[in-house]
């Protein structure tokens, strides 16, 4: 297996994004513990970033409002950044994301990245339950995000009346647009936001989607160059066989979940895609194959930004595999 030379290149930075998974069927109370601990240990390896995710009514999972698990997150740690995976935008007034993320970019300067999303986030009945009719909010996204964009760099008027989000921060927050396909891209490239691929959710490669982004970018007050990002399922292990073993458990545990209600499947841990060639949707392994992988990943993409969702067979060896991660990489920059 080829080595990794990152001498020559620009130095990976590691994220991570959580899901909140309630494993083993903790109660909510338990998981979001286990997010602040995540969220620590993440600091103290050296990850840059932690995001955690907007999802609706899913019993398996326990962060349905991202801005609310980050300023908790933000008081029991000190520097790593913080960020949402993703505010479902569609769902909400533009004023009040602006509001919330300026609030926690007040509390925590610096440190807060608003990351945006198009997906419902749940089944459709709380989808409707949270705000009605969601394919008439997605067709009003466009507009949706020129007022968020406008908030942010105070230039919003309503009815010729100046409207401001407040609290303003002495530092921007940073926006990004999550998504799986071209249109997510466009939009980021015509905001002038950093572009989150999700390969984890997704059989395509991005690259399409990658290549619209960037050459579609119309610079924004906040991000004169585009930038991208690639989120990636991961389960790290010492033994390759272990790490497999425990994605085909989730693997088991997730179809079974979806199969008694189909809202709550959140991405797919096969390895393999239907060719049974290797898929990077879900990357297993040793840390050695992992990196070879997120390399290849990174390198077709054009970015040493990734961004890694774990969901582990259990907290302990999903702490473990972010571990590894961290420590593999601390060898290859010696």
């Amino acid at each position: 297996m080829r080595r990794l030379d990152i001498r020559t290149n620009p130095p990976t930075h590691l994220g991570v994004l959580d899901l909140v998974p309630r494993l083993g069927g903790v109660s909510a109370e338990q998981a979001l513990q286990q997010a602040v601990t995540l969220a620590q240990h993440a600091e103290e390896w050296g990850y840059l970033r932690y995001w955690t995710s907007e999802h609706h009514d899913m019993e398996e999972l326990a962060s349905a409002s991202p801005e609310v698990l980050l300023a908790h997150i933000g008081a029991r740690t000190s520097s790593i950044r913080l960020g949402s995976g993703a505010v479902l935008l569609p769902h909400y007034s533009a004023l009040k994301v602006a509001e919330s993320f300026r609030l926690l970019a007040s509390l925590y300067p610096r440190r807060i990245e608003l990351g945006l999303g198009r997906a419902p986030g749940g089944g459709p009945h709380a989808t409707m339950a949270l705000s009605g009719n969601y394919l008439q909010h997605v067709s009003q996204l466009p507009d949706k995000l020129e007022a968020l964009t406008a908030l942010l760099e105070d230039r919003y008027t309503y009815e010729e009346h100046k409207v401001q989000a407040r609290p303003i921060p002495e530092h921007p927050l940073s926006v990004w647009m999550l998504g799986t396909n071209v249109k997510s891209a466009e939009f980021a490239a015509r905001f002038g936001m950093g572009y989150v691929f999700g390969q984890f959710m997704s059989e395509a490669d991005g690259t399409e989607a990658v290549r619209r982004y960037r050459e579609g970018f119309v610079p924004s007050a906040h991000r004169t160059e585009p930038e991208v990002m690639v989120a990636l399922s991961v389960l790290c292990a010492e033994d390759e066989e272990r790490a497999r073993n425990w994605s085909r458990q989730m693997e088991e545990r997730r179809r079974a979940s979806a199969a008694g209600d189909p809202s709550q499947s959140n991405g797919d841990e096969s390895t393999s895609n239907a060719d049974g060639e290797p898929s990077d949707r879900h990357i297993a392994g040793t840390p050695e194959q992992v990196w070879e992988r997120m390399d290849q990943v990174g390198a077709r993409l054009r970015t040493n930004q990734l961004l890694i969702v774990t969901a582990g067979p259990d907290y302990e060896r999903r702490l473990e595999s972010y571990k590894l991660l961290a420590e593999y990489q601390r060898r290859l920059n010696l």
